[in-house]
């Protein structure tokens, strides 16, 4: 059998048996999620970014990619509506990182640390041959009856979508062909130093309107698919509701590329997908216009499976659609 990242994580998970008293939930959220004190609990996550499959130092520079190491993290902790507060990072360098490299990479690193009152309180260091690897612990904490987790969409609810869609594919493509020119600099800057929405996922997650939430990494096709799988229910997206950039627009069609492909399927985009009872939009999106900060409705949840997208008229499956590391 060929391994996905989905059945990878499906197969450990199966494998465990031990649990914890204190343990709230384990493999299968954004994070892990363990209680801490009465009435609070700790948000753990982790990720990996490996030279050549998730960066490449051709167009990242090594504080934009230090910031970026930090920022995948936390918007995983902002996702279940957490406050990140430490990280541990384990460097796997090469013999081309030198002393510049590494100052460069660790200022970046601890600027975004910074900009989320984090504290780095230790990792690892270890030679990785031919390839950087990077690896990041998160720590985060939160009110226990305030998490959002990714399964308790309900069928009825609104599907919304935070900021806009397929910036960070868009801009992936452009530094893949050598195009970081001013007029693509946001685009670029998508991919390369990615904004987590941790305010406002806060935000939300304190208003309890919010059923489930995640974060948009792997596009809204397979994110949304991972919502509707853990919570037993299936998803309407609207084609012509998904908020795209001018930007986004017209260097697609410099780069002849579709924006809805790039909205649905591109990744990186580390916005929020999360639904809501259809009653509550109005409020939720006066609450986010008073923060500055704005949010669309995009579909809704209905009865059954998978993620269906409607456009002029014809449904199609998308579930899943999205990125996916295969081995």
């Amino acid at each position: 059998m060929k391994l996905s990242e989905r059945n990878i994580i499906a197969e450990i998970a199966a494998m465990q048996s031990a649990g914890a008293a204190d343990l709230v939930l384990g493999i299968g959220d954004d994070c892990a999620v363990v209680r801490k004190s009465a009435g609070m609990v700790e948000l753990w996550t982790t990720d990996t970014l490996v030279e050549g499959v998730h960066f490449d130092l051709s167009w990242h520079r090594p504080e934009l990619l230090g910031r970026k190491a930090v920022s995948v993290n936390v918007s995983d902790i902002g996702a279940m509506g957490g406050r990140p507060r430490f990280a541990l990072l384990s460097l796997g360098l090469t013999a081309a990182c030198d002393k510049d490299w590494l100052d460069s990479f660790m200022e970046g690193f601890l600027a975004v640390l910074g900009e989320h009152d984090m504290v780095l309180v230790g990792g690892d260091t270890v030679y990785s041959g031919e390839r950087i690897m990077l690896s990041v612990t998160v720590c985060g904490e939160m009110e226990e009856e305030k998490v959002c987790y990714r399964s308790q969409a309900e069928a009825g609810d609104t599907v919304w979508v935070s900021g806009v869609l397929g910036e960070a594919a868009c801009g992936l493509e452009l530094c893949r062909r050598g195009m970081l020119l001013k007029e693509n600099e946001s685009l670029c800057m998508a991919h390369l130093d990615p904004f987590p929405r941790v305010a406002l996922a806060q935000l939300l997650a304190s208003s309890g309107y919010v059923h489930a939430m995640m974060d948009l990494s792997d596009g809204l096709a397979t994110d949304l698919a991972h919502i509707c799988k853990a919570s037993g229910v299936g998803a309407e997206i609207m084609a012509n509701e998904l908020p795209l950039s001018t930007g986004l627009i017209k260097a697609a069609f410099e780069l002849q590329l579709l924006p809805l492909k790039l909205a649905l399927e591109g990744g990186e985009d580390y916005q929020l997908v999360f639904t809501a009872p259809a009653d509550v939009g109005e409020i939720l999106q006066q609450l986010c216009r008073e923060n500055g900060m704005k949010i669309t409705s995009v579909g809704s949840i209905v009865a059954g499976e998978g993620v269906v997208l409607c456009r002029d008229g014809k449904r199609r499956d998308i579930s899943f659609g999205g990125y996916e590391h295969r081995f």
